[in-house]
């Protein structure tokens, strides 16, 4: 159906055919995001190559039941009524490989999405709330905590190509010949009538030897192939193709580690065609006080982000949004937070890169990222796709996540590029000491040793200090000032 007079163009329902087509290139341009945080949280946990496929499924699933609500709306209360994709915050993966580091396996699953789940209720009572605090978080402050979540994601990255400091990837190895030194001294100690002492309690080899499972020179090959393409096909390609480059880079590095054996199909053969995703998947969610605290203080600066992104899809469609309209659209943030933990997946927010995605195709009707929606939910009810993405080499998704959680990075950069340094040094000090504080756990991490252990998870994560740094230097330099157009300028900036 065309547009008529009446019918606004984010109100517009396109011909279904161009809908589908439409609503793939939206989901096509997410899909790469939005299946890395699952890997990165589903490995830190411990689980099974079978449990992080099933967070796959449950992530797309749930990532097109909030995509719909969003842009659909959902009584008076949940969506936007723009056209937004919806899709699991990278802010989030921080604080949440922290606590599945702490605690891995099914136990750590349960307080993990115990911690989601209340952390969604919380952001749905308090969404009204945050959508009048944009002015505790102008461009300075957003653009640092962007810039912080990018540089605590790179290590994410980087790890993906030469493998984990710890475990069976770490860079050095127990010498084998020190190991049987220490077995048979424990031997001659345990004899009756030895001389020897018992081995101390607590006593440990250092690791010397060199791990040739680290860093090996075929895994960095195919991780420079991946990236490679990824900059060939976004310098080369135009429009969609360019988009796209990121997923495509990782299509050709599939197909390069299957044709060197390195990635194999058994797991994508053995995995059903249609399954359901089914809620609390591995146990009732346990609650954490304080890790849901610390959840809360990510969702607050999720919910600022998305209020810019929305506030530039306004101007983008030329549909107005008011402080209603906006307190339903984070309420729907909060909703979709809330559906995660419940469905065995993670906080959600409105993906930026599907934003630039209406800039960049002109094509503003909200119904396009209902069909998206669509599309995801079929494809989170299809085992043998999650499979796939999990069987995909480390290396492989390293190279592309170089570029993703770069740009992560590089979207703080241009926010804060726009902040004015000239009239008011003060930015500068802001932007310099945030930082600063944010890389203490990253060069670090054991800064806290001697620190109340109730407190750690609020001081492990750089991005949550960095994000309590900024608003704290900012209000005490600059005051709040109630400024909406700086949070929409920063927010076209990011989707530039």
């Amino acid at each position: 159906m065309g547009t008529n007079a009446t019918t606004a163009p984010v109100d517009e329902r396109l011909p279904n055919g161009r809908l589908a087509a439409l609503g793939l290139q939206h989901v096509l341009v997410m899909y790469a995001g939005a299946v890395a945080v699952p890997l990165i949280v589903g490995r830190a946990l411990n689980l099974t190559s079978e449990e992080v496929s099933i967070l796959i499924a449950a992530d797309l699933f749930v990532c097109g039941i909030v995509s719909i609500i969003q842009s659909m709306g959902f009584t008076q209360y949940f969506g936007i009524k723009l056209p937004v994709m919806m899709g699991v915050t990278f802010a989030a993966v921080g604080p949440m490989v922290s606590m599945a580091q702490a605690n891995p396996g099914h136990e750590g699953a349960q307080l993990l999405f115990g911690t989601v789940i209340g952390a969604g209720i919380i952001t749905m009572i308090i969404a009204p709330t945050v959508s009048r605090m944009l002015r505790f978080f102008p461009p300075v402050v957003t653009g640092t905590i962007i810039v912080m979540i990018g540089i605590t994601l790179m290590r994410v990255g980087i790890n993906w190509i030469f493998g984990n400091p710890f475990g069976p990837t770490a860079p050095s190895v127990i010498n084998p010949d020190h190991l049987a030194w220490i077995q048979h001294a424990q031997s001659a100690a345990a004899m009756p009538g030895s001389a020897l002492p018992p081995l101390p309690e607590g006593l440990a080899l250092k690791a010397t030897v060199p791990n040739p499972r680290y860093a090996n020179l075929t895994g960095l090959g195919i991780a420079a192939i991946v990236l490679t393409s990824i900059l060939l096909i976004a310098k080369f390609c135009k429009g969609f193709l360019a988009n796209v480059a990121v997923l495509l880079g990782i299509i050709i590095g599939a197909v390069v580690a299957s044709a060197m054996g390195i990635m194999t199909y058994e797991k994508v053969a053995n995995a059903a065609w249609v399954d359901l995703v089914l809620p609390f998947h591995f146990g009732m969610p346990k609650f954490n006080l304080l890790h849901i605290a610390t959840m809360t203080l990510v969702m607050i600066v999720v919910l600022i982000e998305s209020t810019g992104m929305f506030l530039a899809l306004s101007d983008m469609t030329g549909k107005k949004v008011d402080q209603k309209d906006l307190a339903r659209g984070l309420r729907t943030d909060g909703l979709g937070t809330l559906l995660g933990g419940i469905f065995n997946t993670f906080p959600y927010s409105s993906f930026s890169q599907n934003v630039g995605l209406v800039a960049v195709t002109g094509v503003r009707s909200r119904f396009v990222c209902v069909a998206g929606g669509v599309i995801l939910i079929v494809l989170g009810l299809l085992p043998k796709m999650a499979a796939l993405v999990e069987s995909l080499p480390t290396v492989v998704l390293g190279g592309a996540g170089i570029v993703m959680f770069g740009m992560v990075t590089a979207t703080g950069i241009r926010i804060l590029s726009n902040v004015d340094y000239k009239t008011n040094r003060n930015n500068s000090m802001i932007v310099a000491i945030s930082i600063g504080v944010g890389m203490i756990p990253l060069v670090a991490p054991n800064y806290m040793q001697w620190m109340p252990h109730a407190i750690h998870p609020l001081i492990e994560s750089g991005i949550l200090l960095t994000s309590i740094a900024a608003v704290l230097l900012n209000v005490f330099f600059n005051g709040a000032k109630e400024d909406t157009q700086a949070a929409v300028d920063a927010a076209k900036h990011a989707e530039a």
